[in-house]
C-alpha cells in the first residue's frame, strides 16, 4: 500500500546544496580573475581550499532549520528559510575573516560567491527535488482519515503540490459505500479501525478531514491515533484554498485570515522588486520581442502587436500590449466558430479559452500561446507602473462580468500582474471559480518569496508548455 521515501534523499539534497555552493566559489573565483586588474591581493590554491573546505559544511546549517529533506514544508517557505540562511552563513564568514588579518584578502571572493549561492542554492535544489519527484524517491506516504468532499480536496492538493513531498496513499472511512472505491486516485481501504494496521506499515502522519465529526468525537479519535503526526483539516462550509494563521489568543487559539498585499509596506516592497527587475528585463527581451514580431508579419499581414483596454488598479482603463497570436478578423471568425460548434460554446463560457481556437494564426500563433512569449510586451505596462511582475491577470470587461462583486472589488485593489498564481497552477485549464479562489489566495497571501516563487514556476511551465493554449 505505501511505499517508504528513499533514504538516499537527504543524502542527494545535501550533495547538491555542496554542488552549488562549490559552483558558486568557482564563478565568484572566475569574476576575480577577469577582474584580476583591479583586485589588489593575489590569492594561492590553499586560500580556495580552504573555502571549498567551510562551504562543503554549510549544508549544517540547512540541516538545523529541517531542511533535509524537508517534507511537508511548502515551496516558498523552503526558499526562505534557504536564502536567509545561505545569507547568514556568508555573511559570518565574511565578518570573520575581515577580523583576522591572514584571511582579509579573501573577504571579496566570500561576497560574490555569496552572491550566486542565494540564486544557485534554490535553483538546483528545486531541480534536484524535480528529478527525485519524477524518479518517484520524493515524498512520504499519508493516510487520509475521511473520503468525502473534504477528503478528496486534501487528497487533490496533496497530489498537486509534489513539492511538499506528502503523498497520499490511502482513505479511512466508516462509510460502507466509500469503502473499495478509489477517489482521486487513492483507494479507500477500511474502516478507522485499521488505523493501527496502516500505522504498522510505516504511514507516520494521518490527515483527519471528517467533516460529520463532532468536537468531542474529533477530540477522542486525535487521542488514540497510532500516528507520530496528525493534522485536522477544518470544514470550512466550502472548499478554500486561503493560508490562514493560527493565532494564540490565551488560552484559545483562532484562525486569522492574512490580507497581505493591502499593507502599504508590502504594497512598497512589491513596488520596488518591480522596478529592479522590471527594467533589467525588459530591456533584455527587446531583441527576441522584435524577432517575434518578424515572425509574425511573415506570417499575417498588419501590425504584430496587439493591444486591448482592461482594468487596472482602482478599475481604471489601462491597454495591455501583446504580440499578436490571431487573424485580423479574429471577432467573426470566433462568432461562426461558437455559432456552429455547441460544445465550442459551452466550453467559451465555462473558461472564455478554446483548446481548438480558429483565431489563432497557424505557426507562430500557436508557438506564442504555448509558451505565453506573446506576453513579452507587458514588461512595457510594468515599467510604466501600470502592471506588475506577478499579480491578478487583467481581464478584459465580459470576463469580469462573470466574476462576483466582492472579487472584482478585491482585484482593484492591486495592480494586475503578467503572470499569476493561477497561470503558475492552472494555466489554461481552469474555470472562473478556480480563477477567483487563486487571485483572492494571491492578494491575501502575499510575501516577496511567494511572487519569486511564482516568477520560477512561470518558467518551468512556459518550458513545459503545460495547460497553455
Amino acid at each position: 500500500m505505501s511505499k517508504p521515501s528513499s533514504t538516499w534523499v537527504p543524502a542527494i539534497l545535501w550533495l547538491t546544496d555542496v554542488l552549488a555552493l562549490e559552483l558558486s566559489l568557482g564563478l565568484a573565483v572566475l569574476v576575480r580573475e577577469v577582474l584580476s586588474g583591479l583586485w589588489p591581493h593575489s590569492l594561492t590554491w590553499n586560500d580556495y581550499a580552504l573555502l571549498g573546505l567551510i562551504l562543503a559544511a554549510f549544508p549544517l546549517g540547512y540541516l538545523f532549520w529541517a531542511l533535509y529533506p524537508g517534507y511537508g514544508i511548502h515551496p516558498v517557505e523552503r526558499m526562505r528559510r534557504t536564502f536567509l540562511i545561505t545569507v547568514l552563513l556568508f555573511a559570518l564568514m565574511a565578518v570573520v575573516f575581515a577580523i583576522l588579518p591572514a584571511t582579509r584578502a579573501l573577504v571579496g571572493l566570500v561576497l560574490i560567491a555569496g552572491m550566486f549561492a542565494v540564486l544557485l542554492v534554490p535553483l538546483l535544489n528545486a531541480l534536484a527535488r524535480e528529478l527525485l519527484i519524477r524518479a518517484s524517491w520524493w515524498g512520504y506516504p499519508v493516510v487520509i482519515l475521511g473520503a468525502g468532499l473534504i477528503g478528496s480536496m486534501v487528497a487533490r492538493a496533496l497530489q498537486q503540490e509534489r513539492y511538499l513531498g506528502m503523498v497520499p496513499v490511502a482513505f479511512l472511512d466508516d462509510d460502507p459505500n466509500k469503502q473499495h472505491r478509489l477517489i482521486e486516485g487513492v483507494p479507500v481501504i477500511g474502516g478507522l479501525d485499521r488505523a493501527e494496521q496502516v500505522s504498522e506499515l510505516g504511514v507516520k502522519e494521518a490527515i483527519v478531514a471528517i467533516s460529520s465529526i463532532g468536537r468531542a468525537e474529533l477530540k477522542k479519535l486525535v487521542h488514540r491515533l497510532p500516528f507520530l503526526h496528525v493534522t485536522v483539516v477544518p470544514d470550512l462550509g466550502e472548499p478554500t484554498i486561503d493560508w490562514f494563521a493560527v493565532r494564540s489568543l490565551g488560552r484559545i487559539h483562532g484562525l486569522a485570515v492574512r490580507k497581505n498585499l493591502l499593507l502599504p509596506r508590502n504594497r512598497a516592497m512589491k513596488w520596488w522588486m518591480d522596478r529592479l527587475l522590471g527594467w533589467p528585463l525588459f530591456v533584455f527581451s527587446l531583441p527576441l520581442i522584435w524577432l517575434l514580431a518578424l515572425w509574425i508579419r511573415l506570417v499575417s499581414p498588419g501590425s504584430p502587436y496587439f493591444t486591448q483596454t482592461r482594468e487596472g488598479l482602482a478599475g481604471r482603463p489601462i491597454n495591455i500590449l501583446k504580440l499578436r497570436t490571431m487573424y485580423p478578423d479574429a471577432g467573426q471568425r470566433l462568432e461562426r466558430h461558437l455559432s456552429e460548434n455547441p460544445e465550442a460554446k459551452a466550453e467559451w463560457e465555462r473558461s472564455f479559452k478554446l483548446k481548438r481556437d480558429p483565431r489563432i494564426l497557424p505557426g507562430v500563433g500557436f508557438f506564442l500561446r504555448k509558451t505565453s512569449l506573446d506576453e513579452l510586451p507587458q514588461l512595457y505596462n510594468v515599467v510604466r507602473g501600470e502592471m506588475s511582475l506577478v499579480g491578478p491577470r487583467p481581464f478584459p470587461a465580459y470576463h469580469l462580468e462573470h466574476f462576483s462583486p466582492e472579487f472584482r472589488e478585491l482585484r482593484h485593489s492591486v495592480l494586475p500582474g503578467i503572470t499569476g498564481f493561477w497561470q503558475v497552477l492552472a494555466r489554461s485549464d481552469s474555470d472562473l471559480k478556480l480563477q477567483e479562489e487563486l487571485d483572492t489566495y494571491y492578494i491575501r497571501n502575499w510575501s516577496p518569496w511567494l511572487d519569486v516563487y511564482l516568477l520560477f514556476r512561470t518558467v518551468m511551465a512556459v518550458l513545459g508548455s503545460k495547460g497553455a493554449y
